[in-house]
Parts: structure tokens; C-alpha cells; sequence
């Protein structure tokens, strides 16, 4: 593969210890709902203040090694005119870009759901790399415990369509995070949800090396080992820590190039809390991978809050955004 030296470098840039990376990938709706949730108007002016006060954050790249953007987003500039990738680029922070177009009911599958968006992928990614210099992009799969769920047709088809965007991106130099979210909504036991992700891992990296994909240019974005959110019992974080990483150990190949967790509708002191009982784990004993965040809401959620407060003061959601991020830094090696 002609792009491994490039897809190793950015590898190492992000995983940078003790940086994580910082999604602001919402769709357009997901940030419009965000904002009618807190009185703001749901304009482009608005989402595009919001974001410039996320990208130029004094201080952020010391604890956030890469943000993923939306398309929107990464075609966005700032009053003076700036591109907020390149003002990413100049703080030294990657830029990633999420290019799945979003999920949509899967056939003959009821409430299950297939991510879209290959379609002229190849072109977006080529795009994304010379005009706004993405090093590294995002596509989600949502699979959704329940009765019989998740089916074997439903993570078939979203791992197919994961490991077919994987090797689009590394074709074109940029590395994939493959993120196959299994969701915390229901009243499952953590030792269901560990099943389930372990069977979904496999077949995952079954269609992984089936279509030719480099597992040492990839990061995978994984939920935490944990219990669904209306079961009755709640694991502790030591708990939860445990069992996430040895289903990490017994069902994701050694030589995938990272693993970053995603809050997965987790409030941001659980999943700081977590994230700190993996990090006191892992800074213990060696694991394969390196392994940190890629959290959105749990990290932006305070300084969304203020900013709808006062869209005019930057500075106060700024300060929210980077205490959260150092928070969470710190957390990725049991120091929070």
C-alpha cells in the first residue's frame, strides 16, 4: 500500500498521549436540535459562531490532537475570512471530517438501521484531502440492542459498508476511523452488551480483511463495556473498565492502529469517570493499542450551554471547552 508511512505519521500525531480528539460533527439537524433544546435560533449564522468559537479555543491543541468537522463545518470560515480547517491546522491540530450522509431504515429489517453515503465518496475524500487538508475522517454505523436485535443481517451490512469506506480512505492517504456504535438505550445487562459487541467486532473484521484493509491504518471508535441506560442495576466504572478492555483484548486484532471511545450518550462526569478507570488501567499494563477519546457532546456540552447563554462572550464557553478537554486528557491516564 503506497500510503502506509502517510496513514502511520497521522496515526501517531493523534494518538499523541495525552491528547484525544474532539467531534463537532453534527449534522445539520443533530446542531439544530442541540440548540432548540436551549432557545437558540437554528440558523447557519449561528451553528458557524458556534463552531468558530470551538476551533479557535486558546490553548485546546494541548489536550485535543484532531477534530472531526461536518461538511458544513469545514467549508465554514471565520469573521476575517479564515477556514476553520486551516485555523485547525495552524494550531497543529488534525483535521478529520465525518463523510457517512447518515443512517436510514434497513430493508426488511424493522428498527434497524444501514449508514449511507458511498456514493461519490472516493471524489469527497479527494476534496477533503487537497482543499481543506483532512488527514483522517469518521463513518458511523448504529446498531440497536432489543429482541432480536442486533441482527446478523443488520451488522453484516453496516460492517460491509464500514470496511468498503476503510479502503476508499486509505487509497487516498486518509486515515479511517471505523466506528461501529452498538447503543446504550435499553434496559440490557453489561454482560449482553459485551456479547453483542464482541460478535459484532468479528464480523466487522471479517469484511475488514476481506476487502484488503490495513488494520495498522485504522482507529476504531468504540462504545464502552456498559449497561443499557434503564437497567435497573448500573456497573461501577471499575467494572465497566474491566470488561471493556478485555473484550478489546479478546476480539480486536493487535494491530489496529488505535482505540478511541466515544461517549455514546453517556452525561460528560460518567463518561470522564470512565474514561479515567480505563485510563488507571491502562497506564498500569501495557495493551497493544494506544488508546484515548473521541468525544462530542461530553466535552462541548458545558461550553454549548454557555455560548447559548451569551453567544457574545467566547471567552467563558471557551474556558468551559478547554477545563473539560484538560479533564479528559488527564483521564486517559487515570489522572482526572
Amino acid at each position: 500500500m503506497k500510503h502506509k508511512d502517510t496513514l502511520t505519521r497521522t496515526i501517531k500525531r493523534l494518538f499523541a498521549e495525552p491528547k484525544g480528539i474532539l467531534a463537532i460533527d453534527e449534522s445539520i439537524s443533530t446542531c439544530n436540535g442541540r440548540f432548540e433544546a436551549l432557545g437558540v435560533a437554528t440558523t447557519e449564522e449561528n451553528r458557524r459562531d458556534f463552531r468558530h468559537m470551538l476551533v479557535t479555543a486558546p490553548r485546546i491543541e494541548e489536550y485535543v490532537s484532531g477534530y472531526i468537522l461536518f461538511d458544513e463545518t469545514i467549508r465554514q470560515s471565520s469573521p476575517d475570512g479564515k477556514n476553520f480547517a486551516h485555523i485547525l491546522k495552524e494550531k497543529g491540530i488534525d483535521v478529520g471530517i465525518k463523510v457517512d450522509t447518515g443512517t436510514h431504515p434497513l430493508p426488511f429489517s424493522e428498527g434497524e438501521l444501514i449508514t449511507e453515503g458511498l456514493d461519490g465518496l472516493r471524489d469527497r475524500l479527494v476534496e477533503y484531502r487537497e482543499t481543506y487538508g483532512a488527514t483522517f475522517a469518521k463513518w458511523r454505523a448504529e446498531l440497536h440492542m432489543g429482541a432480536d436485535m442486533p441482527s446478523d443481517t443488520a451488522m453484516l451490512t453496516n460492517a460491509h459498508a464500514l470496511a468498503r469506506y476503510a479502503a476508499l480512505c486509505q487509497e487516498e492517504g486518509i486515515v479511517p476511523i471505523v466506528e461501529p456504535e452498538v447503543m446504550m438505550t435499553g434496559d440490557h445487562a453489561i454482560e449482553e452488551f459485551y456479547d453483542v459487541l464482541a460478535s459484532n467486532f468479528d464480523i466487522l473484521f471479517g469484511e475488514l480483511e476481506a476487502q484488503g484493509v490495513w488494520l495498522s491504518g485504522i482507529i476504531i471508535k468504540s462504545p464502552m463495556v456498559i449497561d443499557g441506560k434503564d437497567a435497573p442495576l448500573q456497573s461501577t466504572p471499575e467494572v465497566i473498565a474491566e470488561k471493556t478492555l478485555d473484550c478489546f483484548k479478546q476480539f480486536i486484532p493487535h494491530e489496529v492502529g488505535g482505540i478511541v471511545f466515544l461517549s455514546g450518550g453517556q452525561s460528560p462526569d460518567q463518561a470522564l469517570t470512565n474514561l479515567n478507570a480505563i485510563g488507571v488501567r491502562t497506564a498500569k499494563k501495557k495493551y497493544p493499542w494506544p488508546i484515548t477519546f473521541s468525544f462530542g457532546r461530553a466535552i462541548q456540552q458545558p461550553a454549548l450551554e454557555a455560548w447559548a447563554h451569551n453567544p457574545k462572550d467566547h471567552a467563558t464557553a471557551q474556558d468551559l471547552l478547554v477545563a473539560t478537554a484538560r479533564a479528559n486528557s488527564a483521564a486517559t491516564i487515570g489522572k482526572a
